[in-house]
């Protein structure tokens, strides 16, 4: 029976303003070549600086992850040529890492498991390259040279697609929430590489092969399962397993062989002469320590046992942190965070995919929302005028109380008025009152949609329903 061990290498850029060792903006999207100079695009006699943010936020991971901080790191200098990398060598860390031997732990398969994490390392990320499929010709970006980069490499303890897609939210859940990394893998800002040789259960280590271009959690996954499949095959038939780095093609299901797989001694390391020693102090650490931020496994935790959110609710209130912000900052102006639950999974939701919005590009105006809350739970608007006005203001920001009179969505209330509508609903749907009569519930409903259309959407509903099983139930219940 053969098994797979995976490791994982995941690239996660920093949500630092400026480079890791110059000044220039790591804006993405700015038109290519545009943030650059001298230092990240490695012209000669030039010196690195480093971002000090950079070290915050790699101790501040390191923390997350139960890590040990090495208080003195150390730079080298890594080495190969290729078309995006100007320098010719990279700025990295492969001797001292900033953080050692950290730990997370994951849910997979019913089972609580520890995956422990070899180092997390700084460096600087390459340019990009890009491909005209029209011209043949490849054209290079430098805008995201000295992009700076923490690498986490995990050892090989993952056993299934579904270990690895776990770690990977875990993962991504708390780079978002300590604001380390914005994640957006379609901007490439995270990127994971897997590490996958397959054994016989509980044997030795077989021969690995490297998976790059996975661009989602869901690639990654597929890819996992494919390559396993590649190797059992390659082995079963009789063949040998080669080190090498492969590309996976996520539309044709499918990995093809890039290169050979290097090894450290193929970079041919040595200590960066243009770096000092990274120098960590325990009060630094200690600095650090106190401002870690709540993670959203600790406000799922929060939201169901002090404000009574349902479990469902709160995984997907926590599932970004932008959500969890709007959800709080709804809480607090309307004092309901169920009702404010309510309305993010739902509505809000509901709109988000309707209009294509991913969760970081959410905004919406919490002092109107808020204030909807509070008139449909007062009764002055009913749920269909509530979900109407709520469409309104998060889509474009409209005045609550002018949509509503200008479209007539107060709640009805005058008890003659719901009668009449009763009345007349009941005379023009006969069909349907005797079956409700003749015991079809069903019916019911119909009815309470016919009235509240007779109403134009503006009745309320519990005068409604009172009317409704009165009249019904009146003498013999016919008018």
């Amino acid at each position: 029976m053969w098994e797979p061990v995976i490791g994982l290498e995941i690239h996660a850029e920093l949500s630092t303003s400026t480079k890791i060792f110059c000044g220039c903006s790591t804006e993405f999207g700015a038109e290519p070549n545009t943030l650059v100079c001298p230092v990240c695009s490695g012209m000669p006699g030039v010196l690195p600086r480093l971002n000090e943010a950079v070290a915050v936020y790699a101790v501040r991971l390191g923390l997350l992850l139960n890590c040990s901080i090495n208080p003195n790191s150390v730079f080298d200098r890594k080495n190969y040529i290729y078309p995006d990398l100007p320098k010719s060598y990279q700025i990295s860390q492969l001797y001292t890492p900033v953080c050692t031997d950290g730990k997370l732990e994951i849910t997979s398969g019913g089972k609580t498991k520890i995956i422990t994490i070899r180092e997390i390392h700084i460096e600087e990320d390459a340019g990009k390259l890009i491909h005209d499929p029209l011209s043949g010709n490849t054209l290079m970006d430098f805008n995201r040279c000295g992009i700076p980069l923490v690498e986490i490499v995990t050892n090989p303890d993952f056993e299934t697609a579904g270990e690895v897609a776990e770690f990977l939210e875990n993962l991504k859940e708390i780079l978002m929430y300590a604001d380390i990394c914005d994640c957006k893998m379609q901007e490439g800002s995270i990127r994971a590489d897997i590490n996958l040789s397959i054994r016989q259960k509980g044997g030795e280590l077989g021969v690995r092969t490297e998976m790059k271009n996975l661009n989602s959690f869901k690639a990654i996954g597929r890819a996992v399962e494919s390559e396993t499949k590649r190797q059992t095959e390659i082995i079963e038939s009789g063949g040998k397993i080669t080190q090498e780095t492969r590309r996976w093609d996520d539309n044709k299901q499918k990995s093809f062989s890039m290169r050979s797989k290097e090894n450290a001694n193929d970079y041919r390391y040595f200590p960066e002469p243009d770096m000092q020693p990274l120098i960590i102090s325990d009060d630094m650490i200690n600095g650090i320590k106190n401002t870690l931020p709540e993670l959203g496994t600790q406000k799922r935790e929060r939201y169901e046992k002090d404000w009574h959110i349902a479990k469902n609710d709160a995984e997907i209130i926590t599932s970004h942190k932008n959500i969890a912000t709007v959800f709080e900052e709804l809480s607090e102006k309307s004092g309901s965070p169920s009702e404010s639950a309510n309305l993010i999974t739902g509505e809000i939701m509901r709109l988000m995919n309707t209009h294509s919005i991913r969760p970081e590009n959410l905004k919406v105006n919490c002092d109107k929302l808020s204030y909807l809350i509070k008139l449909e739970h007062s009764g002055k608007i009913n749920g269909n005028s509530y979900k109407k006005t709520v469409a309104a203001v998060f889509k474009d920001n409209v005045e609550p109380d002018d949509y509503i009179m200008k479209h007539g969505l107060l709640m009805n209330s005058d008890n003659d008025a719901v009668s009449r509508a009763v009345k007349k609903v009941l005379s023009d749907n006969s069909v349907a009152a005797d079956d409700y009569r003749n015991g079809k519930e069903k019916a019911f409903g119909f009815l309470m949609g016919a009235v509240m259309k007779e109403l134009r959407g503006s009745g309320n509903p519990e005068i409604i329903r009172k009317s409704l099983t009165e009249i019904l139930s009146n003498g013999d219940g016919r008018i």
